[in-house]
């Protein structure tokens, strides 16, 4: 399984599943990344955490914790 936090810098990635239960995954929706949604990563902080995407038009940070959830193609 190859997760968001794989992807590499300057790619563009496509949302196969999400994984996570409840509040966090209802977060994770919310912020607009759902399944067969298109992922560019943007870039990755120097110690790796967050990363920068861009999804549906605008910016968004997501810390590892939450790439590690998004399961990607």
């Amino acid at each position: 399984m190859k997760t968001l936090k794989d992807a590499r810098v300057g790619s563009t990635v496509v949302v196969a599943k999400l994984h996570g239960d409840g509040p966090v995954k209802r977060r994770i929706m919310d912020m607009g990344i759902t399944k067969g949604v298109e992922i560019y990563v943007r870039k990755v902080a120097p110690l790796g955490d967050p990363m920068e995407l861009n999804i549906r038009g605008y910016e968004l940070s997501v810390r590892k914790m939450d790439a590690e959830m998004i399961e990607i193609q």
